[in-house]
């Protein structure tokens, strides 16, 4: 009598530890609790468990749910019939886009206005039946919350500008990307994701594992400009899947690490510690590669960098002073060093008074994979021109990204002879040469591409 009265049942347990119980399990087995019976099945709907699933794979907001008129558990089976096979990426996705439309809404409006709605689930199925392959989950899950955007300029996937060159990429549409979509030896299986109309360049996301790519890996394409055949496709890195690159991109623009300049998204890498203060006057360096007007082969690296120059709005007025001269001394991966000097900087002469800030931005190239600059600005003081005092230039590394050379070169790298390129100039800063860059003065962006790379 004793033992039999000490057997309970399921339904004889109190609610609030089964429901803290059920309270750690995932999606799916809450699910299959409800098949169980009666008590399960009663207790698996309650509202707060599927509240927490809700949250954490449609990133549902409560006035969402009071629109909507439904239960946290109905809604959430509403978000999993439409989107069910992107679970895993939907909600970091989701995030992304948000995180980006809110930075962007009072910074640059007409990026936010030039987005897309989602594409429809059958119209990412008829584009893969139009190709031929299948699309990545996360991308597809990306388009369903935005296809890409209207071709516009600037596009929001960022810009560059210098006095001659400029680009600004556009993230494509479904329809216009699959336009592109590449069959052509040397780029079989690749989708264009972006597209500049100023340079043509594209960003290419890989839909296959084919000619030495991997699967989902996003590159900018780059011809092998040595070799005779014009499948030698090199290739710059830039992401190992989706999620990774737009995710990663998004976070370098919400938090400041991209600049916004004049309603642009500008792609420069500032390192914190690129920063040096002598006196009363700061100097800050940024930095970008543009893979558009680089090669692997021959190894041609072209990097611009953005210098920023401040007096403190606590200097004397008498501190004020004007940029005379810079010097800069230049290493490259090998340690080859170059020193080089010159007047002014991009043909100016910046006065500087408390609370003012001078900016220009510069370009350097060079054939090993890295190199360093540092150097100094010569000022003299307004009020007494025989003070001249040195300001020095925090030394910044630019290192070219990671490429991939084209299955083409290493297959034919034991038949054929090359020769070797050398390039022991890295350019100069600041000055261009005719017949090859020492570096070059850029001012304003405009223009077009420098003929002499």
């Amino acid at each position: 009598m004793m033992a039999a009265a000490m057997v309970l049942s399921l339904d004889n347990l109190p609610s609030d530890p089964l429901l803290l119980i059920l309270s750690f399990l995932d999606f799916r087995d809450l699910m299959s609790c409800s098949f169980v019976n009666r008590r399960l099945n009663e207790l698996s709907g309650h509202n707060p468990l599927w509240k927490r699933h809700c949250l954490k794979y449609w990133p549902v907001t409560e006035s969402e749910k009071t629109q909507k008129g439904q239960t946290w558990k109905d809604l959430f089976r509403w978000y999993y019939v439409d989107l069910g096979r992107y679970i895993d990426h939907y909600s970091t996705l989701k995030k992304a886009w948000d995180d980006l439309k809110a930075y962007l809404a009072q910074r640059c409006p007409r990026m936010i206005e030039s987005l897309k709605e989602g594409a429809k689930e059958e119209e990412l199925d008829a584009i893969e039946a139009q190709i031929g392959c299948k699309l990545p989950s996360d991308y597809r899950c990306s388009y369903r919350i935005h296809n890409g955007q209207k071709l516009v300029v600037p596009g929001l996937m960022g810009s560059m500008a210098l006095s001659n060159h400029y680009r600004s990429e556009d993230l494509l549409d479904i329809e216009t990307a699959a336009g592109g979509f590449q069959q052509r030896k040397g780029m079989r299986q690749c989708l264009p994701l972006t597209f500049c109309f100023h340079t043509g360049l594209s960003q290419y996301l890989a839909l296959e594992s084919t000619e030495g790519r991997t699967r989902s890996e996003i590159f900018y394409h780059c011809p092998d400009q040595m070799a005779q055949d014009p499948s030698a496709i090199d290739m710059f890195i830039t992401g190992s899947s989706f999620t990774e690159w737009f995710t990663s991109y998004v976070h370098n623009v919400v938090t400041g690490e991209y600049p916004i300049i004049r309603d642009q998204i500008f792609r420069y890498v500032h390192d914190k510690q690129c920063v040096a203060t002598t006196g009363d006057i700061t100097v800050s360096v940024s930095t970008s590669f543009l893979p558009e007007l680089s090669s692997v082969h021959p190894p041609h690296f072209f990097f611009t960098y953005r210098i920023r120059i401040e007096m403190s709005k606590s200097a004397l007025p008498e501190s004020a002073c004007q940029l005379d001269s810079r010097y800069w001394k230049i290493t490259n991966a090998n340690g080859n060093v170059e020193e080089v000097r010159g007047p002014g900087v991009v043909g100016e002469f910046p006065v500087m008074t408390p609370g003012k800030v001078h900016e220009y931005a510069s370009c350097t190239t060079f054939s090993t994979t890295s190199e360093y600059m540092e150097g100094h600005y010569t000022f003299h003081r307004l009020s007494k021109k025989e003070e001249v005092f040195d300001v020095r230039i925090p030394r910044f590394h630019m290192v070219c990204p990671t490429f991939r050379e084209s299955v083409v070169r290493s297959n034919a790298v034991n038949n054929v002879s090359v020769a070797p390129f050398h390039d022991d100039n890295s350019s100069d800063t600041d000055e261009y040469d005719e017949g090859e860059l020492r570096g070059m003065n850029m001012a304003a962006p405009a223009g077009r591409c420098p003929r002499h790379i």
